[in-house]
């Protein structure tokens, strides 16, 4: 790892004061990958989830298996070794610092995430390897995310990054313009560059899916704050006219899956779609 600053700056600057009363996006997220950072106030958000979509686990882990085959892609085909997650969530089975160092061992990795829970897990993932960094920030201040020094020093913007928003930005709300920091992020990128996104999806066709997804963000918002279920065209507008990779923003189970689905896939599976595009 590079000079300790960042060890000072998380355990100096930001001690994380981690409530455990009430539930927390990052814990709940944890929860529905079958992860073990979570408290009885997160769990008891998927057990209600569950009531109106049992397969609630079954999606969470495929989310983080798109993110997986992501990033291998990035790493891999797109030749990538930069890497900015924002919103990173804690530590699972397997991160994209993990996956992008399998492919590349010096690809370098920056998390950003402003939840206690996560900051409290930050000094761990300095501690792997010198090309894994955290920083403590809130993705929707995007000049604040760029200019951090620990980001500066890390990352090269003169040339091709990975930025991921996985999951995050269906909990920003339309007041607080998710096009608007996304295209700020997108213009300080260098040609070259790509944006992975995943975000919750309302096909507002009438179907029982759309109701799944009203029923589900309603729940969302009465128990965790914000949660958006966006149409197809708010998140296409999320990637700011980049171009998309084949096969565009699609469900995740059909972006580049490892093998064959074995069964159908349940109604919750269908209101998550992602996507991967290029900066020309």
């Amino acid at each position: 790892m590079h000079p300790g600053t960042e060890r000072i700056v998380m355990s100096a600057v930001q001690k994380p004061q981690i409530d455990t009363t009430k539930p927390s996006i990052a814990r709940v997220y944890d929860a529905f990958v079958g992860g073990k950072d979570n408290f009885e106030v997160d769990r008891e958000v998927l057990r209600q989830i569950q009531q109106i979509a049992p397969e609630a686990i079954h999606v969470g882990r495929q989310c983080r298996a798109w993110l997986i085959r992501v990033v291998r892609f990035l790493a891999g085909h797109a030749g990538i070794d930069q890497f900015l997650d924002l919103g990173s969530g804690l530590p699972t089975a397997e991160n994209t610092h993990q996956a992008a160092q399998r492919v590349n061992h010096e690809a370098n990795v920056v998390y950003v995430d402003n939840d206690p829970s996560v900051a409290a897990h930050g000094r761990a993932l300095l501690e792997e390897n010198e090309y894994t960094h955290f920083v403590v920030g809130d993705l929707r201040n995007p000049a604040e995310i760029l200019q951090d020094p620990i980001v500066t020093r890390n990352l090269d913007l003169t040339r091709p990054v990975a930025l991921i928003q996985c999951n995050t930005l269906h909990h920003v709300t339309d007041d607080e313009d998710p096009v608007g920091i996304m295209q700020e992020y997108v213009e300080a990128l260098a040609p070259g560059s790509y944006i992975a996104i995943s975000h919750l999806h309302n096909p507002a066709d009438g179907s029982r899916r759309a109701k799944l997804a009203e029923e589900s963000q309603q729940k969302f918002n009465s128990m965790m704050g914000t949660c958006y279920y966006r149409t197809r065209s708010q998140i296409t507008e999320l990637f700011c006219g980049t171009e998309f990779v084949e096969p565009g923003l699609t469900y995740l189970f059909d972006w580049w899956p490892d093998g064959p689905l074995l069964q159908p896939p349940a109604d919750g599976e269908y209101n998550l779609l992602g996507g991967v595009a290029r900066k020309p």
